[in-house]
Parts: C-alpha cells; structure tokens; sequence
C-alpha cells in the first residue's frame, strides 16, 4: 500500500510502527487542529440544530466530519490548517472510514484521547489503528 505522504512527493517514508524514534507532533498542535474543527462543527450544527439546547448534536457532526475527512483524505480541516495526518500506524496509509468514524466516536468521548502511550497515541488512535504525524515540509 502507497503511503499518503509517499503519494505527494513521490517517496515513501518508513512506516509509523517501523520508526519509533521519530517525534510525533506536539499536543499544542493537535489541540490548534481539533479546536478549529470543534468550531467548524458549532457552525454546521447550526444548520440542522440547536448546539445548546440538542449538546449531542456536535459531537455527532465531529464523529461524522472525522470520519469523512480522515478516512478519505488523512486529515481533517483543522489538521490541514496545523499540518497534520493520522495515518495508519502498520503501514503509514489511510486508515478508512469505519477505522475514522471508531477514532472519532471514541475522540467524542474524550477520555481515551487523554490516556497516553510513549508516542503520543490516545486510546482512540490505538484502537483504530491510527498515529498523528507531521506533515512535511514541501520548501
């Protein structure tokens, strides 16, 4: 399987599982990205909802979004923005919608995202298989 970041410059980086020691991104950086897509999803839940008054509401349209966006495109509005992936962590791919929607689901609960491993990899992102990384540089 061609890796995400091996299909926009042609290489193919080694594969999460295969390199421990490389950093994953800050956990300033992945609060800036699911904070830009938490308000995005207040804004789209006001098109169908009341985000006060109907408080799952939001969190349904972030479990979708997430599922949408990272299962077919590795990254969500606000990752883009921060430079972010979450990719597959065996091979370094796209994890898939359903994978998405259980890492989003799971995101939606909040604390499994805040029981971490070693590499920054929440209880969400070990279930489904996932890792956030970095971006690279295209200067």
């Amino acid at each position: 399987m061609t890796t995400v970041a091996g299909q926009q410059n042609g290489t193919a980086p080694p594969a999460p599982a295969a390199d421990p020691t490389s950093p994953s991104p800050s956990l300033a950086r992945r609060f800036v990205a699911l904070s830009i897509d938490w308000v995005l999803c207040l804004l789209a839940t006001n098109l169908y909802a009341d985000p006060i008054a109907d408080s799952w509401a939001p969190v349904l349209t972030l479990v979708v979004v997430y599922g949408f966006f990272i299962g077919l495109f590795a990254q969500t509005p606000g990752m883009w923005v921060c430079r972010l992936r979450c990719v597959a962590y065996a091979d370094g791919g796209r994890i898939g919608v359903l994978r998405a929607l259980l890492r989003g689901a799971l995101l939606g609960l909040v604390i499994p995202a805040l029981i971490m491993d070693n590499r920054s990899r929440g209880l969400h992102d070990r279930a489904a298989g996932s890792i956030m990384v970095s971006v690279p540089s295209t200067r």
